[in-house]
């Protein structure tokens, strides 16, 4: 089956939850998700929302799950040599070695990565999941590139996993390339409309899916129902360029749904009470007087009077118009008000109570308490988008010769960003809350006599995922350390203890010549002695 007829199969099973996107989009952000038109849209005018709390909310939270994803100041990942093969294969004394060459791969990996602008994709990426709970990467020569549900459909099986994908684009034919295949006069799909000048846009359909024979991911771009030369490609299975990510998973469906689908009815009603607010405060901000028709005072005349004028008239003959709806309008701004807190708690923005008691130990408690509200959002891109992403950013990386091949039987990455970010957190919280209620309860003395210092410094470090390698010293150096510190003190006791034997009174000769005469020929015998023995 040709990809254009599969794409079209498939497009029926994505309409309704396009629709949902796209409303989702109107509400939120209008610009991100359009319709699956068959050209380029041009000069179409794009729907204001009255309200800004959905497009604040979804960027926003995106903001934290980027960089939460991809940390700019440290590495989502680290590599650890496998914990069975340390005793069987290494000696577990060389670990540190073996961490410090891992961190110099890392290095290497996360400048390539920070020199892309695959941040750029994934933001875009993460807003489409946060309002269609659908987005598609793909991890190309140049970096990221990034679909959206309009662009792409996709067909999995029972269990969730990737059958075939299918994307379209709308590209220009001199962008491609003189050798594409031209369009079959009267062919099925054929508008009658020429494609053959270099500006006409061509649909270019790539067609992805994963062989059962050889278990590798095969896929190949047509335009015209004919294969474009040269466009054939594979990848393994566990390092696929193609990422197809959802934001919630519901069994069953192909697709994923998305956070603002979870609040359409709040921000729904919200748009309907901005719009009336707005449009009633405007209502109710206009001014017009209006003057009795027997009333000796002409309109004219009042409309011409300046500021402070004076004119002829009786003030109950004239008045003003009055909307008189105060109390409802009160009444559609605290719910208003209420939606509007509803949404910006489930979407993780932090409001700070405003006091005057307001301490940072309480706006830290609520900034954690956001964070840990991510955790279910964390576990499914972990999955879909981090260790694929990582896979292939290695293999690539591996393949030009610019990261060295690491056995797979012996290194593995672990992610320690999303999730597992989150569960240090949680431990550097513990640690701390332990303790303060040792100090508290027990008292400093407890804390240097029952908690180990290196093991605690260790955790702690942990906790907050810092490399103590060189930063912390090991026990062999602080006895090291203390060994040394003792000998100079015993150096410098002798040192006193001579100089106070010197100036005592047994060594003064005037007032203890006796004894000084026994010191002498002590010290003569002894030589003596050590003569003989010699």
């Amino acid at each position: 089956m040709k990809a254009r007829d599969r794409y079209q199969v498939l497009r029926g099973a994505r309409s309704q939850f396009l629709d949902v996107a796209r409303e989702c989009s109107r509400l939120t952000l209008p610009y991100l998700i359009k319709d699956d038109d068959d050209a380029r849209e041009t000069h179409k005018r794009l729907r204001t929302p009255w309200q800004s709390v959905g497009a604040k909310a979804v960027t926003n939270l995106a903001s934290k799950l980027m960089l939460a994803l991809l940390p700019p100041q440290t590495s989502f990942f680290k590599l650890q040599v496998r914990d069975e093969k340390l005793g069987e294969m290494f000696d577990p004394a060389v670990k540190s070695e073996l961490e410090l060459s891992f961190s110099k791969i890392e290095r290497m990996i996360m400048d390539h990565i920070n020199a892309s602008e695959d941040r750029v994709q994934l933001h875009q990426a993460v807003k489409n999941l946060i309002v269609a709970g659908n987005s598609l990467l793909f991890y190309g020569k140049t970096g990221l590139k990034h679909f959206p549900i309009n662009r792409y459909v996709v067909n999995r099986d029972g269990d969730g996993n990737v059958l075939e994908i299918v994307t379209k684009e709308l590209i220009a034919r001199d962008v491609l390339g003189k050798d594409l295949p031209m369009p079959i006069p009267n062919a099925v799909g054929d508008d009658g409309n020429s494609q053959g000048s270099p500006s006409a846009d061509v649909e270019v359909y790539t067609y992805v899916k994963c062989d059962d024979k050889s278990g590798r991911w095969i896929w190949h771009q047509e335009v015209n129902d004919m294969i474009i030369p040269g466009s054939r490609s594979t990848a393994p299975k566990n390092a696929s360029p193609w990422m197809p990510l959802r934001f919630n998973v519901v069994d069953g469906e192909n697709y994923g749904r998305g956070r603002v689908e979870e609040f359409l009815g709040d921000l729904k009603s919200l748009e309907a009470l901005s719009q009336a607010l707005v449009e009633g405060s405007a209502a109710a901000a206009k001014v017009v007087f209006v003057v009795a028709p027997s009333s000796t005072t002409k309109p004219q005349t009042l409309a011409n009077a300046q500021n402070g004028a004076i004119v002829q008239g009786r003030p109950d003959e004239i008045g003003v118009v009055q909307v008189g709806k105060t109390a409802d309008f009160r009444t559609a701004a605290d719910m208003a008000q209420q939606l509007g807190s509803r949404i910006n708690d489930g979407f993780l923005v932090l409001n700070i109570r405003q006091s005057e008691r307001t301490t940072a130990e309480e706006v830290r408690l609520t900034q954690l308490e956001l964070e840990q509200g991510l955790g279910g959002m964390f576990s499914l891109l972990t999955a879909e988008f981090l260790v694929p992403y990582l896979n292939r950013v290695m293999l690539v990386l591996q393949r030009s010769k610019q990261l060295p091949t690491l056995p797979k039987s012996l290194v593995r990455p672990q992610i320690v960003a999303g999730v597992n970010a989150l569960g240090r957190g949680q431990d550097y919280q513990s640690l701390t809350q332990f303790i303060q209620t040792i100090a508290q309860n027990l008292g400093p003395e407890a804390i240097m006599k029952y908690i180990d210092p290196s093991e605690y410094l260790k955790r702690l470090a942990a906790a907050q995922g810092i490399d103590t390698l060189n930063l912390v010293k090991t026990e062999d150096q602080v006895n090291e350390e203390m060994q040394a510190q003792m000998q100079d003190q015993q150096a410098l006791e002798l040192t006193k203890q001579a100089g106070q034997f010197a100036s005592s009174p047994m060594m003064d000769p005037e007032k203890n010549p006796e004894g000084l005469a026994e010191l002498e020929n002590a010290g003569n015998e002894l030589s003596e002695a050590e003569a003989a023995g010699a």
